[in-house]
């Protein structure tokens, strides 16, 4: 496995792999990686010839200072796990490699980034697609994957793609979860083993929405149930949403949809984490 922390290396690296007609797939991640960050590689390495994982905390997409300060680095172990995976090459730049200015592009995604995860943390997705725009013009990939986990960012890189017409064909990885429930992220580091316990609620509430949906519930109680399972188990809800699943505009009239996508964002002992479900209905 080839490890590179500058640009050009690694498009020298990539250019001698296209020459020869090879594939390239892009893993893109903030490290601490986990099983969830494997499932991506296998995907990857199952489609691709070759494939690059970046690992690399995006500053820009940060809104809040403490949580950057905060976010798990780990890079020793990382780099481990992607070659015992397969991985054929890292990229992990410095902060300094890939923002030598500060980048003065905006990037307004409409609707889609005033829901949700947009709404309470301004400024977030301008960094997202930023920081991906970079990578994808860096490596130039083929196929790039991404786990539902962060459908929102999923929705839009997708929405980028299309608007910048970049030739990546984007692929969505399901969520891989702990035998609890628990989605996977690099944040569940920061949670005691209680805590951890406390935020499977949070699965279950979308297991307790699935079930609402499928028998045709109100909307009021599937909310007021599910938000009450997680409170119960001190776990502070940020929001929970019941949105279309390709343009996450709230649901009002289920019976009208072919499926929606349940959205939850909650903190546990201080961590932010997310979560969610597609739902196929048939009514």
């Amino acid at each position: 496995m080839e490890v590179f922390k500058e640009i050009f290396p690694l498009q020298s690296y990539l250019q001698e792999h296209r020459k020869s007609g090879k594939s390239i797939g892009l893993v893109p991640t903030m490290g601490a990686l986990h099983k969830g960050h494997l499932s991506l590689v296998g995907e990857a390495l199952a489609e691709a010839d070759i494939v690059v994982c970046s690992v690399f905390v995006n500053p820009t997409q940060f809104n809040n200072a403490a949580d950057l300060d905060k976010y798990p680095r780990t890079l020793e172990d990382d780099l481990k796990m992607l070659e015992t995976a397969g991985c054929n090459a890292v990229f992990c730049p410095s902060v300094e490699e890939m923002y030598p200015s500060l980048p003065v592009v905006k990037f307004d995604f409409g609707n889609l980034e005033r829901v949700m995860e947009g709404s309470f943390r301004p400024g977030h997705f301008n960094g997202v697609g930023v920081i991906v725009s970079k990578l994808f013009n860096i490596v130039n990939p083929d196929f790039a994957y991404f786990g539902q986990k962060d459908l929102q960012q999923y929705m839009i890189i997708a929405q980028m793609v299309n608007d910048l017409s970049f030739s990546v064909k984007l692929r969505r990885v399901l969520i891989f979860r702990e035998e609890s429930g628990l989605a996977m992220s690099s944040r569940n580091r920061r949670l005691s083993e209680e805590a951890k316990d406390q935020a499977a609620s949070i699965y279950k509430a979308l297991r307790l929405c699935e079930d609402y949906l499928h028998r045709g519930e109100e909307l009021d109680k599937l909310k007021r149930e599910a938000y009450k399972l997680m409170e119960d188990n001190l776990v502070q809800v940020e929001y929970l949403e019941v949105v279309e699943p390709s343009t996450l505009e709230p649901v009002e009239n289920v019976s009208s949809q072919k499926s929606v996508a349940v959205c939850i964002a909650a903190y546990v002992e201080g961590v932010r984490l997310i979560d969610n479900v597609i739902i196929k209905l048939d009514f």
